[in-house]
């Protein structure tokens, strides 16, 4: 490709000037990723699992494969799980907690499917310092919840992600798992080079994050969290996890990633075409936090400058990608011009192959952390290379269809407008135990059994978002 350049040197030195920059920063991410270093275990936690954490798991139609995953939570010992569902799905769904523990696992209800309303649900029933959000097939080994709560030694950090690799559904996975697996294991470098950067992250994967409960807590989180509109109109359900992650950094909290074997989830993936529209779902609610994060909070331009850039590069990824085919199409088509009458030497043949080469070279270097646990899946890195091509188009369209708020690949979620008026109008003054679950952070309680705790009012007093 470099004899191009005698045909028409001006075009493609600014190419390959791109091209560089691109790769420059890919390979800085690949040495911060190297370099990232998980933190260590203490010798004297201040958070112990049977006393701090509350796992929180809004569903509304978890199968069999909830009872692994709930053993998997069981495993590390938290001091009680809240499922939370709609009022519908009590039954089956009690029914299934009852089957695995009984005295650790509680059910609890709202009116309509609603993610952020079960959740915010759950909080007010939490009454331990840390609670943990899981999907409901998220599994987890048993260290993952010690190596999450030694992140929160720092008083600083309000919110703690982790590493994550696919579950599939069957006995092997289809290409639609592996196509997750791969997008998997690149976000697992990036997001470990960004905490080791500048120690944030563009986004605390809501399949299994942990925060303080005194953050959640706050009224003005919750009437944000499940009043949360695009454009002021469009109310959204999805997108929980990045509206968390910006609320840890507009109001001035640490967050950290454990990105270690210890503390490595599985989570299962749509094994057929579904897993499209998962990932446009994901793609709004990106398009919708970035911006968000860019051009109206602005506090991540300070708070995680390598984050924000990383950001911006997203907003115009799809079309410098796309950029990549519509110049080899034109240089083929300029070469099936003779040169003196302004066509390129190169035959058409000589190009697209040399493209190809090096898309599956390029490629297959991004991979590597992915196939060298799973060298057998090299056979799909052409499938991912087509994907690519159709997620920049798929971004592009994302980015035009930001109105449609729907969940799209589970059935029962209504509109989140109705859901979140019933949840309003639902009292919560019954009877003490849910008027006690209900009160504002700056009337809660921790428990004061702990002697190797500090005092409440420190968590108030350190609440950067509390006045």
């Amino acid at each position: 490709m470099l004899r191009l350049t005698s045909d028409h040197f001006p075009v493609f030195v600014p190419l390959g000037v791109i091209g560089f920059y691109r790769y420059l920063w890919f390979f800085i991410r690949i040495a911060a990723a190297f370099t990232y270093r998980p933190i260590p275990l203490p010798e004297n936690p201040t958070y112990l699992a049977e006393e701090d954490v509350t796992i929180i798991v809004p569903t509304i139609d978890a199968g069999e494969e909830f009872k692994e995953a709930a053993h998997s939570w069981l495993s590390g010992k938290p001091k009680e799980i809240l499922i939370v569902t709609e009022e519908k799905m009590l039954g089956p769904l009690q029914a299934l907690a009852d089957s695995v523990d009984p005295t650790r696992i509680r059910v609890l209800t709202v009116p309509y499917a609603n993610k952020r309303l079960q959740m915010a649900h759950g909080i007010r029933h939490t009454r331990t310092d840390i609670i943990v959000f899981a999907d409901d097939d998220a599994i987890w080994p048993p260290t993952l919840l010690p190596y999450v709560l030694a992140c929160f030694e720092d008083q600083r950090v309000g919110g703690v992600g982790t590493g994550q690799r696919v579950q599939p559904v069957g006995t092997r996975m289809t290409v639609w798992e592996v196509l997750a697996a791969f997008r998997l294991s690149i976000r697992n470098v990036e997001i470990a080079a960004s905490t080791h950067i500048d120690g944030g992250i563009p986004c605390l994967s809501g399949r299994t994050a942990a925060y303080r409960t005194v953050i959640l807590k706050d009224p003005e989180f919750l009437h944000g969290f499940t009043h949360d509109y695009w454009l002021g109109k469009y109310q959204l359900n999805s997108g929980d996890d990045k509206f968390l992650t910006r609320w840890m950094v507009s109001h001035g909290w640490a967050t950290y990633v454990q990105c270690c074997k210890e503390a490595e989830l599985l989570s299962t993936m749509k094994p057929d075409w579904r897993f499209l529209k998962q990932v446009l779902r994901w793609t709004r609610n990106t398009w919708r936090s970035d911006m968000r994060s860019l051009f109206t909070e602005r506090h991540v331009w300070t708070a995680h400058p390598y984050v924000a850039y990383t950001m911006v590069d997203k907003l115009f990824n799809p079309f410098t990608l796309l950029a990549g085919p519509a110049l080899v199409i034109y240089v083929m088509y300029k070469g099936t011009i003779p040169v003196l009458e302004g066509g390129y030497h190169l035959p058409p043949w000589n190009v697209i192959v040399s493209y190809l080469v090096w898309l599956l070279a390029t490629r297959t270097m991004k991979l590597l952390p992915h196939l060298y646990y799973r060298p057998q899946d090299v056979i799909y890195v052409p499938a991912f290379i087509v994907f690519g091509y159709y997620f920049s188009i798929m971004k592009i369209y994302a980015l035009f269809t930001l109105h449609k708020t729907g969940w799209g690949t589970r059935a029962g979620i209504g509109d989140p407008t109705a859901a979140t008026a019933a949840a309003d109008k639902r009292p919560s003054n019954c009877d003490p135990e849910k008027q006690a679950a209900s009160s504002p952070v700056r009337s809660y309680a921790f428990p004061s059994s702990r002697s190797h705790k500090q005092d409440d009012s420190f968590y108030l007093r350190s609440d950067p978002g509390y006045a």
